[in-house]
């Protein structure tokens, strides 16, 4: 996983030749994205980089209360100068042109061209110098996972699960998808369709704890007791049907005027 940061590419060359050898003619003659689409299976053939990075996108008719598009976050999972796979909480539908932004590739333009229960295959759109300069980028962070020794240049690295989706449990017992942000010994960042207010009493998979901030991709949550870091991957496990009932329960419990939060 990588985090937020600048990537700052020196003695690496440009490997854009080595990524189109894989495309097809259309691609390769910079055709537009509609005549280069390609499915699922034969994107897992093409040279591409099996890499997870934070972003966050916007759907054409996904807005909030106040009239402004909806902010989601999500994770890249395999990634190439032409497309790139997507863990999403909201996957929209295919032929959707949306915006996204990840963080060490900028902001990017796109097209859902397939779609899985939670992820899209997103069809980049842009020119031919910018997939060079992500070819460029892809190939130092494909150097990085083989070889950490690299000099990492950012700061405040955080706590990203490798499998983000989790639950969002109510006190009311009513059960919402979300995907884990950052999680740390005192709390958890989620993004979900749900968006509690401040002071929210409510479940991230086993843990219970109130909401703190609300932040336009998602919402914060602080846990009601210090958690080890080695028990910080439960967060990402969907718990069983008794393990939710027992959640809202105590979460039932902690809802204002009665005991569990201060």
């Amino acid at each position: 996983m990588t985090n937020c940061g600048a990537v700052v590419l020196k003695g690496f060359p440009l490997s854009f030749e080595a990524f189109t050898a894989s495309q097809s003619c259309a691609e390769r003659r910079q055709k537009p994205v509609r005549d280069c689409i390609v499915s699922i299976e034969q994107f897992l053939k093409q040279r591409a980089v099996n890499i997870v990075v934070a972003g966050h996108y916007t759907l054409p008719y996904w807005y909030d209360t106040q009239g402004k598009l909806r902010i989601f976050t999500c994770w890249t999972t395999r990634v190439s100068p032409f497309r790139m796979m997507v863990d999403v909480p909201v996957v929209g539908k295919i032929g959707d042109r949306l915006t996204s932004y990840f963080c060490d590739f900028g902001k990017f333009d796109g097209l859902i061209s397939h779609a899985k229960a939670s992820s899209f295959l997103l069809e980049l759109e842009m020119t031919q110098s910018m997939r060079e300069s992500l070819a460029n980028k892809l190939t130092w962070l494909e150097k990085k996972q083989k070889q950490p020794s690299i000099p990492e240049l950012r700061k405040d690295s955080r706590i990203v699960p490798a499998s983000p989706q989790s639950t969002v449990t109510l006190a009311d017992g009513t059960i919402h998808a979300c995907f884990v942000i950052d999680i740390s010994a005192s709390g958890v960042a989620v993004s979900s369709q749900v968006r509690p207010h401040i002071g929210t009493p409510l479940a991230i998979g086993a843990y219970i704890g109130r909401v703190i901030r609300l932040f336009p991709a998602g919402f914060a949550v602080k846990f009601i007791e210090r958690q080890s870091r080695i028990d910080l991957t439960r967060l990402v496990l969907r718990p069983s049907s008794l393990s939710l009932a027992a959640n809202a329960a105590d979460v039932a419990g902690a809802s204002p005027g009665r005991a569990g939060l201060p």
